[in-house]
C-alpha cells in the first residue's frame, strides 16, 4: 500500500468514518476526469504541552467553500462540522503531527452541466518536511502560472495544480530542489505549492496579488513580520531582481518556512542564520507548536 496508509487508516467520507482501503470514488466521477474538484492542505502539530491543535482551521475551511463556490461546487459542510471531523479522524489515526487533506469532489458526470451534489472526504497522514529541512536550489522554471483570467486564482481547484506538478518535477530532473514561476508577464508569481518572500536591506517583498494563490501561511508571514516590527511590501519583481536579494524563502502550509541557499545556481548574499527569514522560520515554529518563542530563538544562537 502507499505510504499514505495502511490497513487500519481511517478517513471521514461523506458523514462517515471508514477505512482508507475500503473507501471508493466513482471512476465517472467529473473530479477524476476533468480535475473538478478543490481542496486544501492543513497541519497539525503537537503542542508545547503535550495537545494535538490544528492551525487555523477556520481559515482553512473558510477557503475550502470560497472555492468550491467559485468552481460552481454544491457545498452543504459547515466550518464546525469539518473542524470537529478532522479532530476525530486524526484521533482515530493516534496522529499530532499530521498534514490534513480535505477534498470536495463532484459525483459521476461526464458533462459540463452543473452538478446537484458533491463529495467530502477528510484524509491524514505523517508527513517529512515537504521540501526537506536543508536550504533549496531553485530554479526558475521554464512552466508560467496560467494566465488569472482563465480561471478564478483564489480557488485551491485540483485541476490548476497539474501546472504545479510540470514545474517541481521539471526542476528535479534538473539537479535543483523545487521551481519558482513566473507569471505571463514576466514577473516572479510562486512556486508550485509556496508562496514567496524575499529580504533586502532589512525590509521583506513578495509578489502582488492578482496571479498568485495567497496562503495562509503567507497571511501568517505577515503577522509574525509586524510582531517584529519589519515591514513587508508588496510588489511585481523579476528574476533579476530577485537574484539580488539577501535572503528568500518558500511558506506555505507543507512546506511550511523554508530558506534558499540560491536561485538558478546564484547564491544570496547573507548567511540565512543571521536573515529576518530564519527568525520567521522559528517564529513560525513556536507558534504552530505553542512552545516559548524565546527558547525557539535559542536556535539562532
Amino acid at each position: 500500500m502507499a505510504a499514505y496508509y495502511n490497513n487500519d487508516t481511517m478517513l471521514y467520507l461523506d458523514g462517515a468514518y471508514v477505512k482508507a482501503s475500503e473507501a471508493k470514488i466513482d471512476l465517472y466521477s467529473q473530479t477524476m476526469h476533468y480535475g473538478y474538484g478543490v481542496f486544501e492542505g492543513i497541519r497539525a502539530y503537537r503542542t508545547e504541552n503535550g495537545e494535538t491543535k490544528i492551525f487555523k482551521p477556520v481559515e482553512h475551511y473558510v477557503r475550502l467553500e470560497r472555492s468550491a463556490r467559485f468552481l460552481n461546487l454544491p457545498y452543504t459542510y459547515t466550518v464546525e462540522e469539518l473542524i470537529e471531523a478532522t479532530y476525530k479522524v486524526l484521533e482515530l489515526n493516534n496522529l499530532q503531527d499530521a498534514y490534513i487533506r480535505p477534498l470536495v469532489y463532484a459525483p459521476a458526470n461526464m458533462s459540463f452541466v452543473p452538478n446537484t451534489e458533491s463529495h467530502i472526504t477528510i484524509q491524514v497522514w505523517a508527513m517529512q518536511p515537504f521540501l526537506g529541512e536543508k536550504l533549496l536550489r531553485v530554479m526558475t522554471s521554464s512552466y508560467q502560472r496560467p494566465n488569472p483570467k482563465g480561471f478564478h486564482i483564489e480557488a485551491k481547484a485540483s485541476g490548476h495544480y497539474v501546472n504545479s506538478i510540470l514545474a517541481s518535477q521539471e526542476a528535479k530532473a534538473n539537479g535543483f530542489d523545487e521551481a519558482l514561476l513566473n507569471d505571463m508577464d514576466g514577473n516572479i508569481a510562486e512556486g508550485p505549492g509556496a508562496n514567496i518572500f524575499y529580504e533586502k536591506f532589512g525590509r521583506l517583498y513578495t509578489p502582488s496579488t492578482g496571479n498568485i494563490l495567497p496562503g495562509i501561511t503567507r497571511a501568517t508571514v505577515f503577522e509574525l513580520a509586524a510582531q517584529m516590527g519589519v515591514e513587508v511590501v508588496e510588489k511585481q519583481f523579476t528574476t533579476a531582481e530577485l537574484q539580488t536579494a539577501d535572503a528568500a524563502f518558500f511558506c506555505g502550509t507543507a512546506a511550511e518556512v523554508i530558506g534558499w541557499e540560491s536561485l538558478d545556481n546564484t547564491a544570496f548574499a547573507n548567511n540565512w542564520n543571521d536573515s529576518i527569514g530564519k527568525q520567521i522560520q522559528l517564529a513560525y515554529k513556536a507558534l504552530v507548536t505553542e512552545s516559548s518563542i524565546k527558547e525557539t530563538l535559542k536556535e539562532l544562537a
